[in-house]
């Protein structure tokens, strides 16, 4: 597709354009009004382009194919003079070693008449075998006279063979030589060529002229020049990328189309879906809330409504991790808080059952003195703590564990695309002696993408739920709400401080969907407040002043 912009000072010049360049079949993509006139971006199909060549190249073809013609018709007309030259010679040659009758004086002209014989058949062979003249028809024995159109030694030929004595005179060579050279009109030269060399001129042009197409093809540098392809393959990723953003635009503009008409026919949907999204849910889960609330509930009822239909999608694990016990691993990336939520579990479960029921592993050898935090933590308890380097040496501690209650696996922060992380999810899918329950470890600071992206990274093993942490810093949880729902992952528990153990809760879908209505509305007063109090008003005058 061949898309071009055009200028003109009106819209009419600026069609007149597209029409001289493009032809009438050419799609108008878009105008707008600019400095100085009107820019029109109009676009042409591939296929219609190739459907209609150029005046140009279409008069040049008409030429060169009367040329040709013309060439070929000159062509025809030397072939048939040259057969009748030709056939004209053969028969005085066969009249003249025909006529004499005596033994003698055949005899005496043996010689002679083997040399014509022997001429003949070279020019015979010299115009008949050539591939370029094609076949000539073989002269016919004519017994007619000769006397036409006179060659210039056909009487002094005859006069020889009516002489008393049967010889030759001495200068029938040289008559002979004038057979060989029949005085007959020549056609006029093609393109200034000799009359001789018409023909052979006339079929090297044809020649020529079919091969020259297939010669530039062949010869064509373009055809084997690396840095000519590239800059086609560039033109072709920018007509790509062209194509690709007016397609965005055209969806922009649909998907803003539909949404006021949604606006217009379903205000209330439309209300929900906004403050949805204001408090950090994903479009797509928006949306499929909003269609259950009908249109005709207040909107006093219908925002409650909608919460209690979110903590209904969120699920939770319960108080799982004390309850059920066995070997649990936290997993997740650095830095969001592993090791502080092993500490409150570690804790809230001694104080349940004792110390002596639990115990804290930890695999995370590449800090310096990473296990030093939790080693403190287990003094503090009364609670071992371990340290494991391989697989191997992680199989001998949690079979030396194995009569505990709760076994607490800290692993090491790493992100999820660190290479690493493959080999810690391997050693713990390879200790297949002890069943390691995994739960990922979520900040609920993070962006929607990259909690995306942790869970994918994640789920190479089976994960039980995850334990979200650091509410207490985020400003919104309608992002972790959103990927925790579209993932089906449980939550077990809330992390929302630093104290041990008070800070971790067990998490319930009502509690989470109650906090995040909270950050809302603490949002939305805070731009209520900035836009309406009169100390805000003066504090952006002083500012701006």
């Amino acid at each position: 597709m061949k898309i071009k912009r055009f200028f003109a000072k009106d819209m009419r010049a600026a069609l007149t354009q597209v029409k001289e360049e493009l032809g009438a079949d050419a799609v108008i993509m878009s105008n707008k009004k600019v400095t100085g006139g009107v820019e029109i971006v109009a676009a042409l199909d591939s296929e219609e382009l190739r459907a209609q060549p150029s005046p140009a190249a279409s008069k040049a073809r008409e030429e060169l194919a009367d040329r040709f013609d013309s060439a070929k018709r000159q062509l025809a007309d030397d072939k048939v003079q040259l057969q009748s030259s030709s056939s004209r010679f053969a028969k005085v040659l066969h009249n003249f070693t025909g006529q004499s009758g005596d033994a003698d004086q055949q005899s005496g002209q043996g010689s002679e008449a083997d040399s014509l014989s022997a001429l003949l058949q070279r020019q015979s062979k010299h115009y008949g075998d050539d591939p370029r003249h094609g076949r000539r028809e073989e002269p016919q024995p004519s017994n007619h006279s000769y006397g036409e159109r006179g060659y210039a030694g056909g009487g002094r030929a005859q006069e020889a063979a009516r002489q008393p004595n049967g010889r030759q005179p001495a200068r029938h060579q040289l008559d002979i030589g004038d057979y060989r050279r029949p005085a007959v009109p020549q056609a006029e030269p093609l393109y200034g060529a000799r009359p001789a060399d018409n023909r052979t001129e006339s079929y090297r042009a044809e020649s020529r002229f079919g091969a020259s197409s297939q010669q530039k093809n062949r010869l064509d540098p373009s055809r084997y020049d690396p840095k000519a392809r590239n800059h086609g393959a560039d033109e072709i990723d920018a007509m790509r990328n062209e194509m690709a953003s007016i397609r965005r635009l055209l969806e922009h503009q649909v998907s803003g189309l539909m949404w006021q008409e949604m606006e217009r026919r379903e205000p209330m949907r439309a209300m929900m879906i906004k403050r949805l999204e204001k408090m950090g849910l994903s479009q797509e889960l928006a949306d499929q809330l909003a269609c259950y609330i009908p249109e005709d509930v207040p909107a006093n009822e219908a925002w409650p409504a909608l919460l209690d239909l979110l903590s209904d999608q969120i699920i939770t694990a319960k108080d799982s991790i004390l309850e059920t016990g066995g070997v649990v691993a936290l997993l997740g990336p650095t830095g969001v808080g592993k090791t502080t939520t092993i500490a409150k579990l570690a804790a809230r479960a001694a104080m349940e059952f004792g110390p002596d029921q639990i115990a804290m592993v930890t695999t995370d050898t590449f800090r310096i003195g990473a296990h030093e935090q939790l080693a403190t933590y287990g003094r503090i308890m009364g609670c071992p703590v371990r340290v494991a380097k391989d697989a191997e040496e992680l199989a001998d501690i949690l079979h030396q564990l194995r009569h505990r209650r709760l076994v607490l696996l800290d692993t090491a922060g790493m992100g999820q695309r660190d290479i690493r992380l493959s080999e810690q999810l391997d050693t713990l899918m390879q200790n297949s002696g002890s069943q390691i329950r995994s739960f990922l470890v979520l900040p609920s600071t993070a962006q929607r993408r990259v909690l995306h992206e942790t869970i994918e990274h994640f789920r190479r093993i089976p994960l039980s739920g995850c334990v979200l942490t650091k509410l207490d810093e985020s400003l919104s949880l309608g992002e972790v709400i959103s990927v925790s729902i579209q993932h089906a992952l449980p939550i077990a528990y809330l992390a929302d401080g630093q104290r041990v153990p008070e800070d971790i809760k067990v998490a319930t879908g009502n509690y989470l969907v109650a906090r995040a209505n909270e950050l809302l509305e603490q949002e939305l007063s805070q731009q209520t407040h900035f836009w309406s109090s009169e100390s805000s008003e003066s504090q952006g005058a002083d500012f701006y002043d």
